[in-house]
């Protein structure tokens, strides 16, 4: 890696492990390995959001021309949102993109998602089948995020129905991960997601 890279991610990594601000919203950072080129997030989930009580775990591989390029982000643990893919965890976020600038920092970065995760912006989406159900129910969008919450990101548990829908299908044969995608795409409605599976 570029000395000016390695330099500069080691003086941000300590940054984001000293930050107050970061502690206080439930956001770590560690290296993989020493080179400082891959760093593995964690942000805790948002209050008052349907990604509350999770922890979302992110890879982050820094390019040899950092900090004039962005870092690649993308969320290992499977989020239900509009502008995060449910399948890849790819990030439509513009400072990851064109708005980069490079006196930005892990910090805002990290900072920055978890207020993505507060806000989301369903007319720029990642996932249109996401941002489709947020513009069209916003409740069965909630109802299916904490979902997703529960079952990938160690959040609270408490929607038994969604539960047996995913567990019929899994009877039928139908791998967990993607029961729970098929279902949630068509709003919960089991006959429809059975359809699409067996199709």
């Amino acid at each position: 890696m570029a000395n000016i890279a390695a330099q500069r991610i080691k003086r941000e990594f300590k940054e984001v492990i000293k930050s107050e601000e970061v502690a206080k919203c439930a956001i770590r950072l560690e290296l993989i390995g020493d080179s400082f080129t891959e760093l593995r997030g964690e942000i805790g989930g948002p209050p008052d959001t349907p990604y509350e009580g999770g922890l979302f775990v992110l890879e982050i591989k820094i390019p040899e021309t950092y900090p004039f390029n962005p870092p690649k982000v993308r969320f290992v643990t499977k989020i239900w949102h509009p502008n995060i893919s449910s399948v890849t965890g790819a990030i439509c976020l513009d400072i990851l993109k064109d708005q980069w600038a490079a006196a930005m920092t892990l910090r805002t970065v990290l900072l920055s998602l978890q207020a993505l995760m507060a806000s989301p912006e369903p007319d720029d989406p990642q996932d249109a089948v996401v941002a489709k159900q947020f513009k069209e129910n916003e409740e069965m969008f909630r109802l299916t995020a904490r979902y997703w919450t529960s079952e990938y990101a160690g959040g609270p548990n408490e929607n038994q129905d969604f539960q047996r829908k995913v567990q019929r299908l899994i009877d039928m044969g139908i791998e967990s991960d993607r029961a729970c995608v098929a279902l949630s795409a068509y709003n919960w409605d089991l006959e429809r997601a059975t359809e699409q599976l067996f199709s």
